[in-house]
């Protein structure tokens, strides 16, 4: 009996060989492979230190590789709710500049200087001098318990000012999370605030290398973690201890936001900063604190309060094996590198 009966010629019946239906099978294969695409899920055999860091075990460093890591700087041009999200070589990018430079827009860039992190003052400094808003108005604040790191002072330009707001001394990165936020809320309330309109708060081991323009403007601006971006939700490190304040749940969070870079409006940032700061009060309270430190704090409130505008991975970045492929780099963690890469650690000197 013929295995295909229906496979007929002039002359009857044909009988299809084992052989054949191999091949058979073979091209079926190559169509169906051809039609759907190949979707394989990949272990990363060597994860990232920062899953180290985040207390996550190899089992969860698992992506589709059909996430696309490699990001078009068009694509997509706005989140699910419709905050633009911004590459600075784009269309929107250019007329959000335009909009923005027909005003003159006091700016504040805050940054905290502690400890052994004086190291990279001046050369944060003197890149935002090159790089950070040129032609605006811009204030310079940098809360520090060594004041004499800034002597000599750098020589500014126009429309260009250095404000040293001294606090006590934080020894060891652990301190530093639980009261940075409490800083910045302070600082607004106290002086910037009525200072700027919009502030943006940057690590300080970070370099400015191209231009970071008036397309960063929004009420409450967020920046896309370069490690994480094109990730499937379930590679988040959000804080998942329900015991935490910063705790979040299985259903919640569209992006995973680097704090390297966050601001917006003094109102909002305000805002922000004592939300967050409160959050890690009352887990301090508990003996609790979030496997990200501040980030995870960040994260949730975010979760709540959906940023109008968020930046790409442009804005902040780091060569790591993770890192999203972007167009322009235009921050670059220098602390970062050197954490995790000893030839960036000689380069950067640190």
């Amino acid at each position: 009996m013929a295995l295909f009966p229906f496979c007929k010629t002039p002359t009857g019946p044909v009988r299809v060989t084992r052989i054949q239906l191999v091949l058979y099978c073979f091209l079926l294969s190559l169509i169906i492979y051809f039609l759907h695409g190949r979707k394989a899920a990949v272990r990363v055999e060597s994860p990232h230190p920062i899953f180290h860091v985040l207390g996550m075990d190899r089992a969860r460093v698992m992506t589709d590789m059909t996430v696309v890591k490699a990001v078009a700087p068009q694509t997509p041009p706005e989140t699910p709710w419709g905050a633009p999200l911004v590459w600075g070589d784009s269309r929107n990018s250019a007329w959000r500049r335009s909009k923005f430079a027909q005003r003159e827009i006091r700016t504040g860039l805050l940054a905290l200087v502690v400890g052994t992190y004086a190291q990279f003052v001046r050369r944060f400094l003197s890149s935002a001098e090159t790089h950070f808003l040129p032609g605006q108005m811009v204030t310079y604040y940098i809360l520090t318990d060594s004041p004499r790191s800034l002597d000599p002072p750098i020589k500014l330009g126009p429309k260009r000012q250095l404000k040293v707001l001294p606090i006590a001394e934080l020894p060891g990165w652990d301190r530093l999370a639980h009261r940075r936020m409490a800083l910045l809320a302070d600082a607004i309330r106290n002086s910037v605030g009525s200072e700027v309109e919009y502030i943006f708060c940057a690590d300080i081991d970070q370099e400015f290398v191209a231009p970071v323009g008036e397309e960063i403007f929004g009420d409450l601006v967020a920046t896309l973690h370069p490690d994480l971006y094109g990730m499937p939700r379930n590679a988040f490190p959000y804080e998942v201890e329900e015991v935490s304040s910063a705790c979040v749940e299985e259903d919640e969070g569209d992006y995973y936001y680097t704090s390297e870079l966050y601001g917006g409006l003094v109102s909002e940032m305000y805002r922000l900063a004592r939300a967050c700061s409160l959050l890690i009060l009352q887990d301090q309270a508990n003996g609790v604190m979030a496997r990200g430190l501040e980030e995870s704090y960040l994260n949730r409130y975010l979760i709540d309060h959906r940023p109008t505008c968020v930046l790409s991975p442009e804005y902040s970045w780091w060569d790591s094996a993770l890192a999203a492929d972007v167009p322009v780099q235009r921050l670059v963690s220098l602390g970062r590198q050197c954490a995790f890469d000893n030839e960036k650690r000689k380069e950067n000197k640190c």
